[in-house]
């Protein structure tokens, strides 16, 4: 994809039959905007001079004083939309102001480019490599609704535990137990030629899959595995990975999201990130040290775990995040670091000896926010370990989720709530701003925009649970 030009693009478009452009780009919490143009008005010039839009109704933009903007297509990012009627070009783009011509400085996408040219600049680098595992729930049916006197929601598939007593004329049995989902063949597992058939329409937008599978919850929990690449582009692929997900899964009739908790007593959704640097072509993680490491990729691990409550303000931030990063799911609370040990809020795969799979993988994310910045954030934070040195500790090769208090004492745990999260993020974003990756001005705006947005409304509201508690106090 990287050797795409705007010439290239445009002969692609012709060769494609699109009739249609749309341009797509992120807004502050992490959701895909766009607007589409005809094929027509798509010139080489288009990737330079970009097209006018209005900022001041995308989340986290400008303000209605400033709004004139300018988004700008990338050439290396143009994919065929798989799922609209007319033949449609989809063009990644990043945003300018239309006066300067500067990049937006709130725009995620271009804060992820920053943070790797900070790691070249550093010298310890020049490619920082991700792979996300984004886990997701495929539902039958989803019901909500909010009101100032009545509040519920209900979700529903037809391989949920919750259904074993069903009439469904006839019910066939064969439903998945709770946290008995990894990995029973069909018939329990009722998702297989779903999921084939997502496959191959990622393969269509040039992403490579690796694996797919049933995940531990009951009622639809899937995951599907794409193959690493570097940060950025990674990040870009992620979002195409949730739009091909949710739409194969209209396709079919079903509803496909990444909510990190929307079953109480299972297993919730995260999104385990790999990742390494590289530097030459050759890969700086592998070394002597435990597990096969490098003092270098223990001094990321030590970044990362010292910056992690500042990190789950946007690797965690939603309120629904903390229904999952609780004890017992199989959520690893516990800001620790070991081989082969899936409890441990970082873990060193032990799949291969080989020095280019040498990787440590961050499990305390989830997919529900912006990539861009989860990814940059965690990036900024492993730089920040390798240059200060810091010492991640002992490695704790034990199952976590059995150890006592006791056992535990002395070892951090992640945020219990978004506006623990939040907190830790104002406290300690030092971190970010090296470099001007991120900026004081866009750290201030994410957590006002959460605290207003999501904190606030969440903590406004009586929830079913408190009638169960308390109404006849």
């Amino acid at each position: 994809m990287g050797d795409k030009t705007p010439a290239s693009v445009i002969e692609m478009a012709k060769a494609q039959g699109a009739k249609m452009v749309d341009l797509r780009f992120i807004d502050l919490p992490g959701v895909w905007q766009h607007t589409s143009v005809p094929i027509h008005r798509l010139e080489e010039s288009s990737f330079e001079d970009g097209f006018g839009f209005d900022g001041s109704s995308i989340r986290g933009y400008q303000p209605i004083n400033a709004s004139d903007m300018l988004i700008v297509p990338d050439a290396a990012t143009a994919q065929m939309d798989p799922f609209t009627e007319m033949p449609t070009l989809v063009l990644i783009c990043d945003i300018s102001d239309p006066i300067t011509r500067e990049p937006y400085l709130r725009d995620p996408r271009y804060i992820s480019r920053k943070a790797e040219s900070y790691l070249r600049q550093t010298g310890i680098g020049d490619t920082a490599f991700f792979g996300p595992e984004a886990e997701f729930f495929v539902f039958d049916e989803v019901r909500y609704d909010i009101a100032s006197q009545g509040a519920f929601f209900e979700v529903d598939s037809v391989e949920a535990i919750w259904n074993s007593g069903r009439e469904e004329g006839p019910n066939l049995g064969h439903k998945i137990r709770h946290k008995g989902g990894y990995f029973p063949v069909a018939p329990v597992d009722t998702l297989v030629d779903w999921r084939n058939t997502t496959c191959q329409l990622l393969e269509q937008v040039g992403i490579e899959v690796e694996v797919h599978h049933h995940e531990v919850a009951t009622a639809g929990q899937c995951e599907i595995d794409m193959k690493f690449d570097s940060m950025t582009f990674m990040a870009d692929q992620l979002l195409w990975f949730k739009y091909v997900v949710k739409n194969s899964a209209r396709m079919a009739n079903k509803t496909a999201t990444f909510m990190p908790k929307p079953l109480f007593g299972d297993n919730g959704s995260g999104m385990h990130c790999h990742q390494s640097i590289w530097k030459d072509g050759k890969p700086l993680f592998a070394g002597d040290r435990y597990a096969g490491m490098s003092e270098m990729a223990l001094h990321y691990i030590g970044g990362i775990l010292e910056h992690a409550p500042a990190i789950c303000a946007l690797s965690n931030p939603t309120v629904n995040s903390y229904r999952r990063l609780v004890p017992g799911y199989e959520a690893p609370v516990n800001l620790a670091y070991s081989s082969r040990n899936r409890s441990a809020s970082v873990r060193i795969p032990m799949y291969s000896n080989s020095p280019k799979a040498k990787r440590i993988e961050v499990r305390f994310p989830d997919p529900s926010g912006n990539p861009y910045l989860t990814f940059a954030a965690m990036l900024m934070a492993g730089l920040d370990g390798i240059q200060r040195k810091i010492d991640p500790g002992d490695p704790l090769d034990k199952d976590l989720y059995s150890l006592s208090p006791e056992e535990l004492s002395g070892v951090r745990t992640v945020p219990g709530s978004l506006a623990g999260a939040l907190e830790a993020l104002e406290q300690d974003h030092e971190f970010l701003l090296q470099g001007d990756v991120f900026t004081k001005d866009i750290v201030d705006e994410w957590i006002a925009f959460k605290r207003e947005n999501e904190v606030d409304p969440v903590n406004l509201r009586p929830t079913p649970m408190e009638f169960m508690l308390y109404y006849d106090c």
